[in-house]
């Protein structure tokens, strides 16, 4: 996959010495501005936007995000509850499946609980009649697999052969949503405005006569809305026309889209040697920070990468051979002690973050871009790494 990073932004001006090493940094004033243009699309649309924790669970800034959108969803109970004890707003949850014995907290916990099958919500219809007798109030949705394709990568996309993610559409029938108020339909990552919209063409067909008898449409998440160049007229019209049409109300959950260039993950070069080329071993490791890196895979941005010069590859200090996030040139090669920064890294990269082969977890500090105020969120030390094994 190709890096999404618009480029440095503010982070241009960052002394990377301010922070420790290696450390997040997020700009709260481009989380703002992220989240102005949802609020925007949101308000010009009639849709409901809510933020995808499982994307970015930063709530330090969980009352900056609850004065533009109108909630969150979850991916599971952790999540949940951190929604329920930070951020304010809705909550919609979705997982794959449920275990049993979560299903009655969630469900006190959630304004709407979606499943995977209809399967899961028959099976589960006592624990729902149950939590409705003693007064808990939720809806019930229904994600679908729409079986259309768009993700350029299989790993990340839900509509591929044998998905997990979602009923698939071509086996719904009306007694299916015999006690579901709305579907769900999430099919991107990473995408602009076009492959929603042949998504949903190939869908509508298959769902107009249902629709009526629903509350609300669920596109999910992976829209890039606050990127420059994404087409939002032509989704503030296509959420209106869904609306008018079938007079249901849209949701739409976007996890990237809130923190898309606001933050980036500053490292120190710890070790250079030459084998074919110059390498370089950092704090970051790939493994540990970055997994995308190895999971998309893609290779980040670097800040201030030069054009010209040496260049030098960059792994991280764990023992995986395949620990290393690229190729970078350098217009000088770089020396123990030197910081680096790689961009774009406040969404997922954060949430992913691990301790494999001891490796310690990045601080998070908190930078506001126009007055420069910086705030050290949160440090880890040896008690996080040794309290999460036995």
């Amino acid at each position: 996959m190709e890096t999404q990073a618009a480029g440095p932004g503010a982070f241009a001006r960052f002394d990377l010495n301010r922070v420790p090493s290696p450390c997040f940094v997020v700009d709260e004033v481009a989380v703002r501005r992220n989240l102005a243009v949802l609020r925007d699309v949101r308000d010009r649309s009639g849709a409901k936007v809510l933020l995808a924790l499982k994307a970015f669970s930063m709530w330090a800034l969980a009352d900056l995000v609850g004065e533009y959108l109108d909630g969150v969803c979850a991916s599971g109970l952790w999540e949940a509850r951190l929604a329920r004890e930070h951020y304010r707003g809705e909550l919609t949850t979705y997982s794959p499946a449920y275990r049993g014995e979560d299903l009655p907290e969630l469900l006190r916990l959630s304004d709407t609980m979606i499943f995977n099958s209809p399967a899961q919500v028959s099976r589960f219809g006592d624990v729902i009649s149950g939590a409705r007798d003693q007064g808990d109030e939720f809806e019930i949705g229904l994600r679908l697999n729409p079986e259309h394709s768009e993700c350029e990568v299989a790993r990340y996309d839900p509509c591929q052969a044998g998905s997990r993610l979602g009923f698939p559409v071509s086996q719904l029938r009306p007694e299916h949503l015999e006690l579901v108020d709305g579907l769900h339909i999430h099919a991107l990552c990473e995408q602009g405005f076009e492959p929603l919209r042949r998504i949903w063409d190939s869908l509508e067909p298959r769902l107009e006569r249902l629709l009526p008898r629903l509350k609300w449409l669920n596109l999910g998440g992976g829209h890039h809305i606050t990127r420059a160049d994404y087409q939002r007229e032509d989704l503030i019209a296509l959420i209106r026309r869904i609306s008018d049409r079938h007079g249901v109300k849209v949701y739409l959950e976007p996890g990237e889209a809130i923190a898309l260039d606001a933050g980036i993950l500053v490292g120190e070069i710890l070790d250079t040697f030459d084998n074919s080329l110059t390498v370089a071993i950092t704090d970051i490791s790939a493994t540990c920070h970055i997994p995308d890196v190895i999971e998309a895979p893609y290779r980040p941005a670097m800040l201030n990468e030069g054009e010209d010069g040496v260049t030098v590859r960059l792994g991280g200090p764990s023992c995986l051979a395949g620990d290393i996030i690229g190729d970078y040139v350098f217009r000088h090669p770089p020396a123990p002690g030197d910081r680096i920064a790689f961009l774009d890294q406040a969404h997922y990269s954060m949430v992913k973050t691990n301790t494999f082969n001891g490796v310690p977890l990045p601080a998070i500090a908190l930078w506001n871009s126009e007055t420069d105020a910086l705030r050290l969120v949160r440090r880890f030390d040896y008690a996080d790494f040794r309290d999460r094994l036995s």
